[in-house]
């Protein structure tokens, strides 16, 4: 029994936050860039909540989002290779240690490459990465947040929450605060650090 338990615990701990095990091959971004299925996509503009929507997680796999109903949602585009890379993700992953489990926080990542070429890895790559930043939130492959082929769910979150000058996004590390009932109810650029959301995120506990 006890040797049972010690297989157990290092199986557990060997695959916590590996994303790049994957069943899906990822070495390659599709055209598609982890949009819904563009046959039948949800009309962003009368969506009522991010529940509605699908993306593929950073192994391929279609994600429902409505299995974070009841959550206080973060969701933020990422890039590998930004000015503001190292300390929001440092920042982000402190958030989820501190308030995954405390008060349920979840977090949605998406790279996008949209912003100076500054996530052209393959989503592989991508994962690679995540794993060296230590990252457990939910990665998702990568995705355009702006323009015609922008994901659904991007277009979804700019037209709820509008930006200064603009509904588009203007650069990485946009985030955005989702509350239980999937709305999205506030938006930070990414001037603003994620440790400096906790205040915000406390009213939607």
């Amino acid at each position: 029994m006890l040797l049972a338990g010690i297989f157990l615990l290092a199986l557990v701990s060997s695959t916590r936050g590996n994303y790049c095990s994957s069943d899906k091959s990822t070495n390659s971004v599709d055209s598609s860039c982890g949009e819904e299925n563009m046959s039948n996509p949800v009309d962003f503009k009368s969506a009522k909540s991010i529940y509605e929507f699908t993306a593929n997680d950073i192994k391929g796999n279609p994600v429902s989002l409505e299995k974070y109903s009841g959550h206080v949602c973060i969701i933020v585009n990422v890039a590998s290779q930004c000015g503001y890379t190292k300390n929001h993700y440092a920042e982000l992953v402190d958030l989820y240690q501190k308030y995954g489990e405390s008060k349920g926080l979840r977090i949605l990542a998406f790279p996008c490459n949209q912003f100076g070429g500054q996530e052209p890895g393959t989503n592989d790559e991508v994962c690679h990465f995540m794993q060296s930043k230590k990252v457990e939130f939910d990665m998702f492959e990568k995705v355009n947040v702006n323009g015609n082929d922008a994901h659904p769910l991007w277009k979804y979150l700019k037209h709820v929450q509008g930006g200064t000058l603009g509904d588009f996004i203007k650069w990485n590390f946009t985030k955005f605060i989702v509350d239980k009932n999937g709305k999205p109810v506030e938006r930070h650029g990414p001037s603003t650090s994620p440790k400096d959301l906790v205040k915000n995120l406390e009213k939607y506990w």
